[in-house]
């Protein structure tokens, strides 16, 4: 697949005025400038962020609110049911609220829709089980800013609900007694970009305050929060980054007993980094609800027995497994689909369903689609109970949630975000959803979004990748959204004669830059097709990652190249 490479505008007179302060390498000057660091404040609160810089929970709208009714629940001996989504960011909230608010009161539950029989979000299985089991107030989280007539309902049965959702909302909001969103218009919060488990987090804090507990209380779920960040794909800003560093900090010096047991599963032993946490404690926390039952995920974190959470780990771990043999046979199934479809090169989107298809990775299908095949805004749709269920993924630049809206006249109901969305519809609109969604597309997208896009962040010359370079760049860690992995782009490399071909799938670079430059070596995953171009002893390009290799006690810097192609 032939990518398009755009490297990043800079800002010299910003970069110079940085580099005079912080008198480190000019290009981690204009990485840091790339991310909005232009003071040497700026650049302490970047390389070394302290809890103390989070903002006080209580400017949040509705926190006094939602405090002033948990204590009242606590007064009345009230039933309180801990509410949130199957996903690791709902999974992680839950878990959070829930063993923080436990060890002051028992009289509490918590709640996980099951993906299949009831889908995603509040729903009216979860009101009846709190309308049956006498729960009067519900803390609904990572969920419910859109659920406005359930909530109703549930209002009318003397049912009270306490929403911390970080999800855009709609014009009209649910008849809760507080809602904790950043994203309301009227909500003087500074930081907008929370996760669920952010904004819960955020909860039990202002609850600690009130009551005179030490914060460290709260702080012993941030492995947890650290989590919920990673896999929630929320931006890696602000109080983002300050939860995510000191997050991984609890990862990795005392984990609790449920993500000890996880690491231990997937046999990490270096320090692991929000990358492992994406994708390798993510999956596995994820793939509860995929396979089957959420709770499970939930029941790992709040064990505080290391044997018992161990062996819960060890159902989730063997969930995982299932969960990418049949993802990948759907891809397989997917990709056949398409192939003998003479009409795929004239569409815009790809929109695939079949009954049979595992409604739990859908998604991660439609991910892989277009990642490794086609790249396009992407739906794939499965029969679940009597209606059709399915998940988007959009590519760059293209506001696949919005597509999808202007299809809602179709849809039972759907939900979602910039690049990834799920919606319902009844088994006889699917025809017409395709052809709608393709219509939309067609119609809205750039012919330069259809092309996958590699963003770098600069160039650099061979001679400037060094130890005390890489050392700095060590610490732009925690990585995602907003502060991805520096790519970098270096001209005019040669082979040396040693690279070569690897399991006939990957190319192990030996590379220099200039005749005489210095000699770096390299790892291409996949990228069997482009060695010609390595092999044709004419001058390439290269686009990379630096990292770090371990080979016999020994430690040096590689590059972990993205793609290649020869020079002008």
């Amino acid at each position: 697949m032939q990518k398009r490479w755009t490297v990043k505008a800079y800002q010299p007179n910003q970069e110079k005025a940085l580099q005079s302060s912080l008198r480190i390498h000019p290009l981690l000057c204009r990485l840091l400038v790339q991310r909005h660091v232009h003071t040497y404040e700026a650049a302490r609160q970047f390389f070394r962020p302290t809890l103390d810089d989070l903002h006080d929970p209580w400017l949040m709208k509705d926190m006094d609110k939602a405090i002033s009714r948990i204590e009242l629940a606590f007064f009345r001996h009230e039933k309180i049911l801990i509410y949130g989504d199957y996903d690791v960011d709902g999974c992680t909230a839950v878990a959070t609220v829930y063993a923080f608010l436990h060890k002051l009161y028992n009289n509490i539950e918590f709640y996980i829709p099951h993906r299949y029989r009831e889908g995603y979000g509040i729903s009216k299985e979860g009101i009846a089980y709190a309308r049956d089991n006498d729960f009067s107030l519900v803390i609904a989280l990572d969920c419910g800013i859109k659920s406005v007539d359930l909530i109703g309902e549930a209002k009318d049965m003397g049912i009270d609900f306490i929403i911390c959702d970080h999800h855009l909302p709609d014009a009209v909001v649910p008849p809760a007694v507080a809602i904790l969103n950043p994203k309301q218009y009227d909500c003087p919060y500074p930081y907008k970009e929370l996760s669920g488990c952010g904004i819960g987090y955020k909860l039990i804090c202002a609850f600690a305050q009130k009551r005179g507990i030490p914060m460290s209380e709260a702080n012993q779920y941030l492995d947890l929060v650290a989590t919920s960040i990673a896999a929630d794909i929320v931006p890696m800003t602000g109080e983002n980054r300050i939860l995510a560093f000191h997050g991984l900090k609890k990862v990795n010096s005392s984990p609790l007993p449920g993500i000890k047991a996880l690491i231990t599963l997937s046999e990490l032993k270096e320090q692991l980094t929000i990358s492992n946490l994406v994708f390798v404690i993510a999956p596995r926390v994820n793939a509860a609800g995929r396979m089957d039952d959420a709770r499970k995920a939930v029941n790992l974190f709040i064990e505080n027995d290391e044997e018992k959470a161990a062996a819960i780990a060890a159902v989730l771990h063997a969930d995982n497994f299932d969960r990418k043999e049949i993802d990948n046979t759907i891809t397989q199934e997917a990709v056949s689909l398409l192939q003998n479809d003479e009409t795929v090169g004239l569409r815009k989107s790809t929109v695939l369903y079949q009954a049979h298809w595992h409604k739990g990775v859908v998604g991660i299908v439609a991910s892989r689609l277009i990642d490794k095949y086609y790249y396009r805004p992407t739906i794939i749709l499965t029969q679940s109970n009597d209606v059709v269920a399915g998940s988007a993924r959009s590519v760059t630049g293209f506001n696949v949630y919005e597509a999808i809206h202007q299809c809602k006249d179709l849809l039972v109901n759907y939900g979602g975000h910039f690049y990834a969305a799920g919606m319902t519809l009844k088994p006889e609109n699917v025809a017409a959803f395709q052809q709608r969604f393709e219509e939309v597309v067609a119609n809205s997208i750039r012919p330069d979004q259809l092309v996958p896009e590699i963003t770098i962040d600069t160039e650099i010359y061979f001679s400037d990748i060094t130890a005390p370079f890489y050392n700095i760049l060590k610490q732009f860690e925690p990585l995602g959204p907003d502060n991805l992995r520096p790519v970098f782009l270096a001209r005019n490399i040669t082979d040396t004669g040693y690279s070569r071909l690897v399991k006939e799938e990957h190319i192990k670079f030996s590379v220099r830059q200039g005749r005489s430059g210095a000699t770096l070596s390299g790892i291409g995953f996949y990228m069997a097709d482009k060695f010609p171009v390595v092999n044709s002893k004419k001058p390439f390009d290269m686009v990379f990652n630096i990292d770090e290799n371990e080979w016999n006690g020994q430690t040096n810097l590689q590059l972990k190249v993205i793609d290649i192609r020869a020079s002008n």
